[in-house]
């Protein structure tokens, strides 16, 4: 079997089920499949996606509290669907971009195992709960930077695992911080589900960052600088405080970029405060 083949058998799968299971089959260390690092895939026009969950504006998405049981459900059914997101984004990492060194692709298709078991223990927890993935509204932001830096790796992995993903590492904390509070049985059990997926997610931002500057070292980019035009150029959200420092760091951040990190946060605030009390920002 291909590697890079079988990811795209894996992308265009519209069950989650049945996405989720031949991703878990990409586990980097199985011999069976072999890596054609120079074939040329037709993309196709979007992954395969199931009929529900309804997809809706970030906006349009209601909010609940994760302190009412059907409220706990919509808050893990939220992780559900950025882990069923996740699958996709690894596996369109193997197969849209040719001629990388085989290791890229074998780190991609760990990735894509690790969200979709992410993806499995999120759904078996829906279930345990009397729901399943695509019972709630989901949002459709999460593809649209994968779509946007589609022609350009070096900007897919400055965006989507160095700045989507490590959006995760500084939320997942104050998810579980909450859900300690909640205390039940079943929010436990959340929050230890997503303890594995925090340890996971550092390995994931830091496949990232890895080959993010390897692929500047290529092609003799300043690292700092093209991300910060990738960031603009595609209009990559806005990074919010409070930060994760020790999973960043383990991620591979380096100390010059998490201080960017203050920065750019204090920039932001600053300018959502002068919009909001209606001063002139520009």
């Amino acid at each position: 079997m291909e590697l890079r083949e079988h990811a795209l058998k894996a992308f265009q799968a519209s069950v989650p089920e049945h996405k989720a299971q031949l991703a878990l089959e990409l586990q980097s260390g199985d011999p069976a499949f072999v890596v054609d690092a120079k074939r040329h895939f037709t993309p196709p026009d979007a992954p395969g996606q199931p009929t529900r969950p309804e997809l809706v504006d970030p906006k349009d998405v209601p909010r609940r509290s994760p302190f009412t049981p059907a409220g706990h459900a919509a808050l893990m059914h939220s992780i559900a669907h950025i882990e069923f997101n996740a699958i996709n984004l690894a596996l369109d990492c193997i197969w849209r971009y040719d001629n990388m060194p085989e290791a890229f692709y074998r780190d991609w298709a760990t990735v894509a195992a690790e969200e979709a078991q992410h993806f499995t223990l999120l759904s078996g927890h829906l279930k345990a709960l009397g729901y399943a993935y695509g019972d709630f509204p989901a949002h459709t932001g999460l593809w649209t930077i994968c779509q946007n830096t589609a022609p350009d790796i070096a900007a897919r992995m400055a965006l989507v695992p160095r700045t989507m993903e490590a959006r995760g590492l500084d939320a997942t904390p104050l998810i579980q911080s909450k859900l300690a509070k909640v205390g039940t049985a079943a929010a436990l059990e959340a929050r230890a589900i997503l303890d594995i997926i925090l340890a996971e997610e550092v390995g994931h931002v830091a496949t990232g960052n890895r080959w993010y500057h390897w692929l500047c070292a290529q092609h003799k980019l300043d690292a700092d600088a093209f991300y910060a035009q990738a960031a603009v150029r595609y209009a990559a959200p806005r990074p919010k405080p409070p930060f994760n420092y020790a999973a960043r760091k383990a991620a591979g951040f380096t100390p010059t970029e998490m201080r960017r990190l203050d920065i750019d946060a204090g920039l932001a605030i600053g300018l959502e405060f002068g919009l909001e009390a209606g001063l002139d920002v520009a």
